[in-house]
């Protein structure tokens, strides 16, 4: 007797459709139909405010601080139909995320639109795969320092309208003043705009709260050049004399070998400037001083 075929697999607790500027409009078919058939419709409440009338989902509006909200709102809906709005593509800096940390991969199905990082090089003409992204969401703009490269392209994700200022503020005093900066705002939506000017000379107001930013990265002449291996000159820490010299750092940090992840305790750190070159090895290495 041949063996019976497995179970169909369950459906997804919730869906995840990703939205841009655009709104409804700008949605393929499927995500539309997810919205439609949904009972609870969660997102953000600008999100919320794109959808039309005929979507007769309850529409509930993520409280903040959000992280912590998303399993007693799951929970309560449990059972009903769920979509979830998320910017774009969802599992790319978004919500997809921390749904799938709760209810499993196999509990969300995604149906993503393009991120914003797909719009800014479009509209740059810059390839994906050679452009650096780096988020500022939740983040100071300090994350920015490792960065820093002559010639290199970023592409800043922004927490907000005041962020370009400053990014500006941060390139100039860390030697890329004349770094340009492009503001794109409102991607793929009809009050789409892009702003451009030097970081030294950034004189524009407040940008859009939904936006991105690329820099094209310049060193200004006669800054300190730093490279991606440990051993930071000298003069690129503020320091009273009693720093670690640069050899003995990029000795020490070549010994040590630190992979992405780990967490580096130095006991008599003094300056802490191993824990700093530990850190700009890897974005998700972490250190302690002490």
């Amino acid at each position: 007797m041949a063996p019976a075929p497995p179970p169909p697999p369950a459906p997804a607790a919730v869906t995840v459709v990703g939205i841009g500027a655009d709104g409804w409009d700008g949605l393929p078919a499927a995500s539309q139909r997810a919205l439609l058939h949904a009972e609870t419709l969660i997102g953000a409440a600008r999100q919320l405010a794109l959808l039309p009338s005929r979507c007769p989902g309850e529409r509930v509006a993520w409280p903040s601080p959000l992280r912590p909200a998303v399993p007693g709102i799951l929970a309560a809906h449990a059972g009903r139909r769920i979509a979830v709005l998320a910017s774009g593509d969802p599992m790319f800096y978004g919500i997809g995320r921390a749904l799938t940390e709760v209810l499993g991969a196999d509990g969300v199905r995604v149906l993503p639109s393009p991120s914003s990082v797909s719009y800014a090089c479009a509209r740059l003409g810059w390839p994906v795969e050679d452009t650096e992204v780096v988020t500022l969401v939740g983040r100071p703009v300090a994350r920015l320092t490792a960065e820093l490269y002559d010639r290199r392209r970023l592409l800043v994700l922004s927490a907000g309208a005041a962020t370009p200022a400053e990014v500006a503020a941060h390139l100039t005093g860390h030697g890329f003043g004349a770094s340009r900066m492009r503001v794109l705002e409102q991607l793929g939506g009809e009050r789409e705009n892009i702003t451009d000017g030097t970081a030294a000379d950034w004189p524009h107001p407040p940008a859009d709260p939904l936006n991105v930013i690329a820099v094209d990265c310049r060193r200004t002449p006669g800054a300190p050049r730093t490279g991606a291996v440990p051993g930071l000159p000298d003069d690129a820490y503020e320091h009273d004399g009693q720093l670690t010299k640069r050899q003995v750092r990029a000795a020490t940090l070549g010994a040590l070998a630190p992979a992405p992840g780990e967490l580096l305790w130095d006991i008599g750190g003094g300056s802490g400037s191993i824990a700093i070159e530990w850190l700009r090895t890897h974005p998700s290495c972490r250190a302690v001083t002490v």
